[in-house]
């Protein structure tokens, strides 16, 4: 988990295949929360949360996940 604390507001995210997971919003003590998808203010508007230890390595301004975008997804961790 020590690459969390490179990981910045802005930063896109990627799956280890490249395919684009979203953007970081925040960073919490154990995940990185992504922005919504949504319009703002658009019903059902949510933001994702993506554990830390599918970090596999910061390349420049992006985080690369060591899981493809796909799987990655199925490991977010919602909060409303």
């Amino acid at each position: 988990m020590s690459q969390l604390s490179n990981v910045r507001e802005g930063m896109a995210v990627i799956g280890a295949d490249g395919a684009a997971v979203g953007v970081v919003e925040a960073v919490t003590h154990h995940s990185i929360m992504l922005r919504p998808t949504g319009t703002r203010g658009e019903e059902g508007e949510r933001a994702h949360f993506i554990p830390a230890g599918l970090i596999a390595e910061i390349e420049g301004d992006t985080v690369r996940l060591s899981a493809n975008a796909d799987v990655a997804v199925s490991f977010e961790d919602e909060r409303l």
